[in-house]
């Protein structure tokens, strides 16, 4: 690595540790290689009855068992959304080698995003509310429904005691908190942990998510039977998407004290954020999404034609779409960047989706492999180059990634390769290079 490289990463927050949990598997390599497949893994609704509802498909983890992961007092306090957080915190805490000193704790911070807390913990407690009465109503309701508690509960079990907060935007939250975390790290914390969390697949959770999806700007809730065709993101007649649980954590930290304290790997630095908020219905003004690209890209120093990949929000609603290509189009030009929506194969995880886009297309730097949106077949009056069927071998030193929140919030993140460590006595480390993370063994 150069001198001047190595003065540009040290300005920077760089990701050292990668934790996924999500519907295409337990841990960032089997999410990986699930991805790389095309390995779509929506499917019926299993956690409740969803006969009556609008939306009976939903991207639910796989195999995921509680105790499994969890200390047992924790299991009666925390909802299937802080379950999913503490394991996917725990296998990126342990995939950057952290173990801060009670000292040195109080520099190291976490940031989430999360959209509606607890909901089917908060639903369970309600119904003994009404069927019992407010004796048999759980302590732990008082915060195991709140947007804030996977913060909270992280920051506890790890001792995390520098600055902590969350991000409510929807979709858009999990850069939202990646940004935020990156001020952070400016004002002097040494690292923090962040990325979002989402766990909607309960009835009161698809209840909630169904109501209001017939304005025309907000996110179309897909009504279809078939996993194969209910979410297609950019395909003629697209319907909408499919609702999904899961998220990642992301650990940052400043590019010199990652150095000092020789962190095993970076898998890349954030290099530009931006984030814009859409005019209200009806005024008559433009969606602001490519406002958000642009000064993402800006913020990086960074020319379009500098972007080797684009992770889309992909809303997989005609409108919605249609607004995203148009942004891209106007920022690339018809085709100008290959784009893809892995998200296609898992659904929408709101708050933790954008975040499962970060780690994702961090695994494709180190891999150089774009991978695909499924099968869809591109509506080509889009005018995209959409990455489908199967993974494009390429080089990504820079990518964009967008995401997009119900009411109008736009975010868009841009990450950067870190170069290459030239070798050492030690043996080389190549963030390029595959290794196996945590979480592919469901006792790491």
């Amino acid at each position: 690595m150069t001198a001047d490289a190595a003065a540009a990463e040290d300005d920077h927050a760089v990701i050292t540790g990668i934790g996924v949990v999500s519907p295409s598997g337990l841990g960032a390599e089997r999410h990986w290689e699930a991805t790389l497949t095309g390995r779509v893994a929506i499917g019926p609704i299993t956690r409740f009855d969803p006969s009556g509802y609008p939306a009976r498909l939903s991207g639910e983890v796989p195999g995921f068992v509680p105790r499994d992961h969890l200390p047992g007092r924790l299991l009666p306090q925390t909802d299937r959304l802080t379950q999913l957080a503490l394991t996917a915190a725990e296998w990126a805490i342990t995939d950057a080698g952290l173990s801060p000193s009670p000292e040195e704790s109080l520099r190291y911070g976490v940031v989430l995003a999360n959209s509606a807390g607890g909901f089917e913990f908060g639903e369970n407690e309600l119904r003994k509310l009404w069927s019992t009465g407010p004796k048999k109503v759980s302590a732990y309701q008082s915060y195991a429904w709140f947007y804030a508690v996977n913060t909270g509960q992280i920051s506890i079990r790890h001792g995390l005691r520098g600055p902590c907060g969350v991000l409510v935007s929807g979709q858009a939250g999990g850069l939202d908190a990646i940004g935020q975390a990156c001020r952070v790290l400016r004002k002097g914390a040494d690292g923090v942990l962040t990325g979002g969390f989402e766990a909607p697949v309960c009835s009161w959770g698809v209840a909630a998510m169904s109501a209001g999806r017939d304005a025309p700007t907000a996110p179309q809730l897909s009504s279809g039977d078939d996993p194969a065709t209910a979410y297609r993101p950019f395909a003629a007649g697209a319907s909408g998407h499919v609702i999904a649980e899961g998220g990642a954590i992301l650990v940052l930290e400043r590019g010199r004290h990652a150095r000092a304290r020789g962190a095993r790997h970076r898998y890349g630095r954030v290099a530009g954020y931006a984030a814009t908020m859409d005019p209200p219905p009806g005024s008559g003004r433009p969606a602001t999404l490519r406002n958000a690209a642009a000064l993402a890209l800006a913020d990086a120093g960074l020319a379009p034609e500098r972007i080797d990949v684009v992770f889309a929000d992909a809303a997989g609603s005609t409108m919605r779409d249609r607004a995203e290509a148009e942004a891209l189009t106007g920022l690339f030009g018809a085709g100008g960047v290959p784009v893809t929506a892995p998200k296609a194969m898992t659904g929408r995880m709101s708050a933790g989706g954008a975040a499962v886009d970060v780690a994702t297309c961090l695994l494709a730097m180190r891999d150089g492999m774009i991978p695909p949106t499924a099968d869809v077949r591109p509506d080509p009056s889009y005018g995209l180059d959409l990455v489908t069927g199967r993974p494009r071998p390429a080089r990504i030193d820079h990518a964009l990634i967008l995401a997009r929140g119900e009411g109008g919030f736009n975010s868009a993140l841009v990450l950067a390769a870190c170069p290459r460590e030239a070798p050492s006595a030690a043996g080389p480390l190549d963030e390029r290079a595959p290794r196996a993370l945590p979480g592919n063994d469901p006792r790491s």
